[in-house]
């Protein structure tokens, strides 16, 4: 069991752990992570935030920090309709010395599951995403926390 109600028996979850060698702020990581749903305010159009409910009301875009954080996401529903739900994940450093509140992101990857009409859990397959991914989060992102910078990573390949 991972700590949720029974009905969220048969639903995907997520686990990415980060191994850097670095000590200390040197390993001081967060995970950035999206969801776009069909049952979120935009009916699946866009992109939310997916904090971590502890910490919704904190003004920072990660919904894990700290020295070589571990991203754990187990979505469900009570109700079982006709769902699609994809995660865009991003392991993102924060640099200690800058005088801004600054995200780089490093690396990502999307994830997800769709339900169909006869209640069947099916998972997405796990994808890189790229550079272009994250530069289209940006001014979400840079509305949502106004107090962060959101570097773009176009010149990341």
């Amino acid at each position: 069991m991972i700590g949720k109600h029974p009905s969220a028996d048969g639903f995907p979850c997520c686990t990415a752990e980060v191994d850097f060698p670095g000590k200390g702020y040197r390993a001081l990581f967060g995970w950035v992570q999206l969801v776009r749903s069909t049952d979120n305010s935009s009916t699946g159009a866009a992109f939310d935030m997916d904090p971590f409910y502890l910490f919704k009301d904190a003004p920072s875009p990660y919904a894990f920090f700290g020295i070589n954080p571990t991203l754990f996401d187990a979505p469900s529903r009570t109700e079982r309709c006709p769902l699609t739900w994809t995660a865009h994940s991003y392991l993102a450093w924060t640099p200690m010395d800058d005088t801004e509140r600054r995200v780089l992101p490093l690396v990502g990857f999307s994830w997800g599951f769709d339900i169909d009409s006869v209640n069947r859990i099916t998972l997405q397959q796990v994808q890189s995403l790229t550079p272009a991914d994250w530069d289209a989060h940006v001014p979400y992102l840079s509305t949502s926390y106004s107090g962060w910078v959101f570097d773009q990573s176009k010149a990341r390949q």
